[in-house]
C-alpha cells in the first residue's frame, strides 16, 4: 500500500512517500530505509517475505527520491532533514518500538536515531555501512551521484544497471527487471534515474576525507546486526570487526560475491535478517 505524509523542513512542509506491507496491528513494525540514490522499492522482495511472517514493514522514499517531493534548496539534502523526516514517519506509525533496516545512507540515519535518548529503535540492522567510511569509497559514491544518464526504454535501463550495479550481487532476470522498472522516472525526452540530481549538493558539502562517526555508533544501545558485502569498499572488514568489539550486543555477517551493498533480495540474506529480528 502506497501512502504519504507531510514533514516539516527548513523551508516548509514537503511530502514523504512510503510503501507499507503486512498487518497494521504488528506492535513493532520494521522500517527499511534505502541508500543514497536508491528508493523504497529496493525492499519489495524483503518486505513481502517479512509480511508473510506476520510483520508490518514500512519503506519510505527519502526526500528527493522515488515518489517523495524534491527539495527547492538542494543543500537541505542532509542527515538532519532525513532524521526529522523519519521521526515524522515513526510518529505516524504510532508504535512504541520499531526494528530498523538501513542500507548505506539508511543505516547512517538509523544510527543517528538509535543514538538518541529515548530512541524507539529496538533492533538495528546496518546494511554495509558503519561509523567509518574510507575516502576512496566516498569518492566513488560521489561519482555515482553525479551520473544522470538518459535512457530510451526500460531495456536500455536494465542493460545499463546490470553493469553499473554488478557489485550488488547476482539477481534473477525478474529481479533485474524489477530494479530497472523502479529505478527511473519518465520525462519528455526519455527515462532518467528516479532521484533529484540536486542531492549531489548535499553530498558535496562534506570534505574529501574519511568519515568518522564512531561517537555516534558508540551511543547506540540497542542490539546491532551488521551485514557486509565481502567486496565492499564502504564498510571494511576491519571496521565491522571493530564495531563488534566496541558494542556489547553486535553480530556481523558477510556475504560472498557482493560489494556495496547486499540488496536483501535472495533467500540467504532475507533469512539472516529475519532470524536475527525474531531472536
Amino acid at each position: 500500500m502506497e501512502r504519504s505524509l507531510s514533514s516539516l523542513g527548513p523551508r516548509g512542509f514537503h511530502k514523504i512517500a512510503y510503501t507499507e506491507w503486512g498487518r497494521e496491528d504488528d506492535a513493532c513494525p520494521i522500517v527499511c530505509v534505502h541508500g543514497l540514490t536508491r528508493n523504497s522499492r529496493d525492499f519489495d522482495i524483503f518486505a513481502d517475505a517479512m509480511a508473510r511472517t506476520g510483520r508490518r514493514v514500512v519503506c519510505p522514499d527519502m526526500a528527493g527520491r522515488g515518489a517523495s517531493e524534491w527539495l527547492s534548496v538542494k543543500t537541505d539534502y542532509d542527515f538532519p532533514l532525513y532524521m526529522a523526516d523519519c521521526a515524522a514517519l515513526l510518529a505516524r506509525l504510532g508504535a512504541e518500538q520499531v526494528d530498523w533496516v538501513g542500507t548505506s545512507m539508511g543505516g547512517i540515519i538509523g544510527m543517528g536515531l538509535a543514538s538518541q535518548p529515548g530512541s524507539p529503535i529496538r533492533r538495528l540492522v546496518l546494511n554495509d555501512i558503519g561509523p567509518f567510511i574510507p575516502k576512496e569509497g566516498l569518492a566513488r559514491i560521489r561519482e555515482v551521484v553525479s551520473w544522470n544518464p538518459l535512457f530510451a526504454d526500460l531495456g536500455e535501463v536494465e542493460a545499463t544497471l546490470r553493469t553499473a550495479l554488478r557489485s550488488f550481487g547476482r539477481f534473477t532476470d525478474e529481479q533485474w527487471a524489477h530494479l530497472a522498472r523502479h529505478a527511473v522516472r519518465r520525462e519528455e525526452d526519455g527515462l532518467r534515474l528516479h532521484y533529484d540530481p540536486g542531492i549531489v549538493e548535499g553530498v558535496a558539502k562534506g570534505d574529501a576525507g574519511d568519515v568518522d562517526l564512531w561517537p555516534l555508533f558508540e551511543a547506540v544501545r540497542c542490539p546491532v546486526l551488521i551485514l557486509r558485502g565481502a567486496q565492499s569498499d564502504i564498510l571494511t572488514h576491519d571496521t565491522a570487526q571493530e564495531m563488534c568489539r566496541r558494542h556489547p550486543d553486535c553480530r556481523m555477517v558477510e556475504f560472498r560475491g557482493v560489494g556495496h551493498a547486499p540488496m536483501l533480495m535472495d533467500e540467504e540474506q532475507i533469512n539472516v535478517v529475519r532470524d536475527w529480528l525474531e531472536k
